[in-house]
């Protein structure tokens, strides 16, 4: 009995394990952890003027992202993978609030990068220079489908 309860634990405990979701996560920069790949979106003109997480208004004009884990005022480098074009823009805001993504660009990055149109792109997102600003996190019950 005592075998077969053992035998059973050893199966099925690391399950749970298996099936656990992996979210990328950025480390500090200098290791091999601070690079994240997803999908991009950018606003604008709806937001304009509107306060952001930092406490400054939002301008499209300007090369700022939005971002749910990153503290605010880190740096970072967004690549499209679609034509390899770059921008470094600081992170201002929480966001994105669309469930799939993992970055918003103001208009001026997008346009940048050359995704302005297509409205949706996948990047990779490197972490140039992590402020030690203030690091509250979007919850996810937050997110819209």
């Amino acid at each position: 009995m005592r075998r077969l309860l053992i035998v059973i634990w050893a199966i099925f405990i690391p399950i749970p394990c298996v099936f656990a979701i992996h979210l990328p996560r950025f480390r500090r920069p200098g290791s091999h952890h601070h690079v994240q790949y997803g999908m991009a979106s950018w606003y604008g003109r709806d937001f304009q003027h509107q306060r952001t997480a930092s406490g400054a208004p939002f301008d499209r004009h300007k090369l700022t992202a939005a971002h749910r884990t990153l503290p605010l005022g880190t740096k970072v480098k967004v690549t499209n993978l679609r034509n390899g074009r770059s921008v470094v823009v600081k992170i201002n805001d929480r966001g994105p609030r669309v469930r799939g993504r993992i970055i918003d660009l103001s208009k001026a990055a997008a346009k940048r990068i050359g995704f302005v149109r297509r409205g949706v792109v996948p990047v990779k997102i490197t972490i140039l220079k992590q402020s030690k600003g203030r690091r509250k996190v979007l919850a996810s019950s937050r997110l819209r489908a």
